[in-house]
């Protein structure tokens, strides 16, 4: 794709959460477009965002484990911003006009104390640059109709990012193994989905070292006080107009997600 391709895919993206609606697939214009491509779509949008005011708060990986792999039909990966406007209060009702198909994923967040930068980035690397963890729960949305995608049009799609609720207890890093806690997720009190840290690449740290490699080549670093959602721990879950959401991560406590009403959206 070439820069004015790039340019006008970003702004229809940018497009459909201004007009409420979804669009089409980014590959049904551009067939032969690749992850490059789906980045400097991403890296664009990201630019507007900033340039309005918004600050890049972390990043998040996407499609980590098996299970959201083989509900998504890709095979690797993915990469997405975290801006401060897609933080949220825990148990605070989210108005549910923020969002056009939210799903939500139970999650591990990273607080880092130190810059991570790839690449050559290891594991002692990622322990020593974590400062505490906490549980998190990820709103993934897709701006593609019926969330009809590929790799290509959710990495250009900033990898369906769209909110974060993060739990308030801190806990040190060397006080859980994340490869073996294990989770569940309720909705509305009832029981939708469990799993386990190791679902996430063998590991979150491996997730969080992945992410610092990654972006790393492309002059990114991962700084002090982001948070890095290392991917999610189960598959996505629905997410409906009044639906309470919480997950509970052993070791690491209770997070809670409220999205508002119908009644309670943004005229």
């Amino acid at each position: 794709m070439d820069a004015d391709e790039v340019t006008k895919t970003a702004d229809r993206l940018l497009a459909a959460y201004a007009s409420g609606s979804p669009t089409h697939p980014v590959i049904a214009d551009h067939p032969a477009a690749d992850l490059d491509d789906a980045y400097a779509i991403q890296q664009a949008q990201v630019e507007e965002w900033t340039r309005r005011g918004d600050v890049i708060g972390g990043h998040k990986v996407g499609l980590a484990s098996r299970a959201i792999q083989r509900q998504m039909n890709v095979d690797q990966p993915d990469f997405g911003h975290l801006t401060r406007s897609m933080f949220k209060f825990e148990h605070e009702p989210i108005p549910a006009s923020t969002y056009l198909q939210p799903r939500i994923e139970p999650e591990t967040a990273f607080v880092l104390g130190k810059t991570l930068q790839g690449p050559g980035v290891t594991i002692a690397d990622a322990v020593r640059a974590v400062e505490f963890v906490l549980p998190a729960l990820e709103i993934v949305d897709s701006r593609i109709s019926d969330w009809n995608i590929s790799i290509v049009d959710t990495v250009a799609d900033n990898a369906s990012s769209g909110g974060v609720i993060l739990g308030s207890r801190p806990v040190a890093l060397a006080d859980v193994d994340l490869r073996l806690v294990g989770c569940t997720l309720h909705r509305n009190g009832e029981l939708v989905e469990t799993g386990a840290g190791g679902a996430v690449l063998g590991s979150p740290l491996n997730s969080l070292v992945w992410l610092a490699n990654t972006v790393g080549p492309h002059g990114v670093a991962l700084e002090p006080g982001h948070v890095i959602l290392p991917g999610s721990m189960t598959k996505a879950t629905p997410m409906e107009p009044g639906d309470t959401v919480v997950s509970t991560t052993a070791g690491l406590g209770t997070v809670t997600a409220v999205l508002g009403a119908k009644e309670e959206q943004a005229v």
